[in-house]
């Protein structure tokens, strides 16, 4: 039992989350939605849906997440990550996460796209920013701010509710 505010005692409640892969196929999806629908009735704090390495479930991560603002009362959290991508692709993702209602993000660096065997790629290889994207999930961090910065002026107090960050060592 734990103190509250207003002086009321409730039973301690464990804020729990859940993390989602975006599905492949078609059969996926309905398992997806089905385990969605059984897990919902447990109140988590949030889901996060991950983001494939490079960006490559990218797609499918915002039809997750733009789904889930749609069709239910849960939090989602759209990872995103910067590796291979230019900030013009990252910028016009948080864009089309902001226009379908997503406002938590799980900020990441990633980790390095896999380049085929040619020593450090991979995950624990050597990671190579672009020149002409975000280096890192403080960098992402800070452009996700200015957004939202942005859109604030123009749509009162909207804004990211809560942005997640992890860096990777390295």
């Amino acid at each position: 039992v734990s103190p509250v505010p207003n002086g009321h005692r409730t039973p301690n409640v464990p804020k729990i989350s859940f993390e989602f892969f975006p599905p492949k196929t078609e059969e996926m999806e309905k398992i997806l939605w089905s385990s969605i629908e059984r897990l919902a009735p447990l109140q988590p704090k949030f889901v996060s849906v991950t983001y494939g390495a490079g960006g490559s479930t990218r797609e499918r991560t915002h039809n997750t997440v733009a789904r889930m603002v749609r069709e239910t009362a849960l939090k989602p959290a759209a990872h995103l990550t910067c590796v291979d991508a230019t900030r013009e692709e990252i910028d016009a993702v948080v864009q089309s996460y902001w226009d379908a209602g997503v406002r938590h993000i799980v900020a990441l660096r990633g980790d390095p796209p896999n380049s085929g065997g040619t020593g450090g790629a991979g995950i624990g290889g050597v990671y190579q920013p672009r020149a002409d994207g975000y280096a890192n999930a403080t960098e992402l961090t800070a452009a996700i701010g200015r957004f939202e910065e942005m859109q604030a002026m123009g749509h009162g107090d909207q804004d990211f509710s809560s942005i997640f960050v992890f860096r990777n060592k390295g």
